[in-house]
């Protein structure tokens, strides 16, 4: 069979990145290039959109030189994208009418609290999935559409396009022919009924959004348009937000499956299949990609410090050297000694919700060393993922099977033992680290037919680790009830 190769655009919050792969997805290019962010104001966050398109696209370039690839060989082109971040545009002229405003972005802040005093939370959580925020994209739409001159007059007159950073490069990639999303970056935007699957009109109405500006919505697997690329014309058959691509990247095609990506923060989502469970802890409902890229839900919760802590222990602290050296020096010491690390350095997240919360150390002696206090800040990642982990239990009912992981921290095998061993849970690493990219690739070579069966591609997925669950339960129990009394000192809130 003549080998095959699907580009994969993964489009983050720092970089832009392009991995092509075959069809036994093995990796045959790869280049990256950095975005700038712009800080403008306190508390804003911005990114040049044509920069972002700018830097794919010499990403995708770059990519198919080092392959040696032409444009005939490539059998698709699959997207995934940093979530939430807005970008608004003139249709007619091509240009932004401003910079994009990106998802770490605050400047909405007290629009949400005013939604909040109006009453509209319990509007939002039932029909979107979501909590009132700035982080997700509504409200930075209307921010631009009151605040950007001649934004609204635009829309008004049909000219004003609305997308996610996913339908602007299908926009730039097409020439302007497609203004589409997807299921999984419409349910980020807090507009989107995710039952009905459909833009909602009364939150439409609610936060005054022409609906005339949004893209059209689709499956995440299936042809989005045409994009043109070194004179030939090169199918965009799969789009997802990255948490989602990650999601499917790791196979979690069912419900029950499940996945953690351990990087700065952790994200942590479920497959829920048909069900849309109303979190009762604090988690998200979100819409996913099941079997083949069709729609289902997922439960996300995120934790907000995950490798950042080792980080603080490496730069601030300067217990290590390198990241790495975390793991020799935290297995040296037997046990936690009664160690418990908080790391609230930005507040906890799921399913705390405590933005005031700080860190903090508790149960210091004497005797504790930086053996067991680097110890205590690898345990506290994976109590906090076991939080959100018990929390998707406890809403979607669903008994899961496995852990799925990947990101940077994954490679920690100290971590990775005590997160199956807290968890109860078996913990999977997967040999391809790179699971938002080939979750992309997976979508759009499903439709294409480079890939035929989803199941396939799970009984074949590599291994690398595989990490049992092999703590004592009394010594489970008891570390558990003292991370929990940690947690309950540091909140702010009883």
């Amino acid at each position: 069979m003549e080998r095959q190769y699907i580009v994969a655009l993964d489009q983050g919050t720092t970089s832009s990145r392009c991995i092509i792969f075959d069809q036994n997805e093995t990796i045959v290019a790869l280049a990256q290039k950095e975005t700038r962010q712009i800080y403008p104001r306190p508390g804003w966050v911005e990114q040049d959109p044509m920069e972002i398109y700018a830097t794919i696209y010499g990403a995708m370039n770059e990519a198919l030189a080092q392959a040696g690839v032409g444009p005939a060989q490539i059998a698709a082109i699959g997207v995934a994208n940093q979530r939430e971040t807005s970008i608004l545009w003139d249709k007619e002229t091509g240009k932004p009418v401003c910079n994009a405003i990106v998802w770490q972005c605050r400047r909405t802040a007290e629009d949400c609290e005013v939604l909040k005093a109006q009453g509209l939370e319990p509007l939002v959580r039932r029909k979107t999935g979501l909590l009132i925020d700035g982080y997700f994209s509504a409200t930075k739409i209307r921010w631009a559409l009151d605040n950007i001159p001649g934004a609204r007059r635009l829309a008004d007159q049909g000219r004003l396009l609305f997308g996610t950073v996913d339908t602007w490069l299908l926009w730039k990639l097409t020439g302007g022919a497609v203004h589409k999303t997807d299921y999984t970056n419409a349910s980020r935007t807090m507009l989107f009924d995710i039952h009905a699957r459909d833009w909602d009109e009364e939150l439409l109405r609610a936060l005054d959004i022409p609906r005339q500006i949004l893209p059209e919505v689709c499956a995440s697997s299936g042809l989005f348009g045409m994009a043109q690329a070194g004179g030939r014309q090169i199918p965009v058959a799969g789009m997802a937000g990255d948490q989602q691509a990650a999601l499917f990247g790791q196979a979690c095609f069912e419900p029950g499956d499940c996945k953690n990506t351990y990087g700065t923060g952790c994200f942590l989502l479920v497959n829920t299949g048909d069900l849309a469970p109303q979190s009762r802890s604090g988690l998200l409902t979100t819409m996913a990609c099941g079997a083949g890229g069709k729609p289902c839900y997922a439960l996300e919760g995120s934790v907000f410090a995950g490798g950042s802590v080792v980080q603080w222990l490496r730069d601030e602290m300067r217990f290590i050297v390198e990241a790495a050296d975390s793991e020799y020096f935290a297995a040296k010491a037997p046990d936690n000694g009664g160690v418990y690390f908080v790391p609230a350095f930005t507040g906890l997240g799921a399913p705390h919700w405590d933005m005031y919360a700080r860190g903090a150390i508790y149960g210091l002696t004497r005797g504790t060393g930086r053996n067991q206090i680097i110890r205590a800040a690898l345990e506290a990642v994976a109590y906090q993922s076991n939080d959100v982990l018990q929390a998707v239990v406890q809403d979607s009912g669903l008994a899961l099977k496995e852990l799925r992981v990947d990101g940077g921290a994954s490679r920690n095998q100290f971590l990775m033992q005590f997160q199956a061993d807290i968890s109860g849970v078996r913990t999977v690493r997967t040999q391809n680290a790179e699971a938002t990219a080939l979750g992309a690739a997976y979508l759009a070579g499903l439709a294409q037919g480079v890939w035929q069966d989803p199941a396939e591609i799970k009984r074949r997925k590599p291994i690398e680790a595989v990490y049992e669950p092999a703590m004592d339960p009394a010594v489970r129990a008891k570390n558990l009830a003292g991370w929990q009394a940690a947690v309950s000192r540091t909140l702010t809130r009883q």
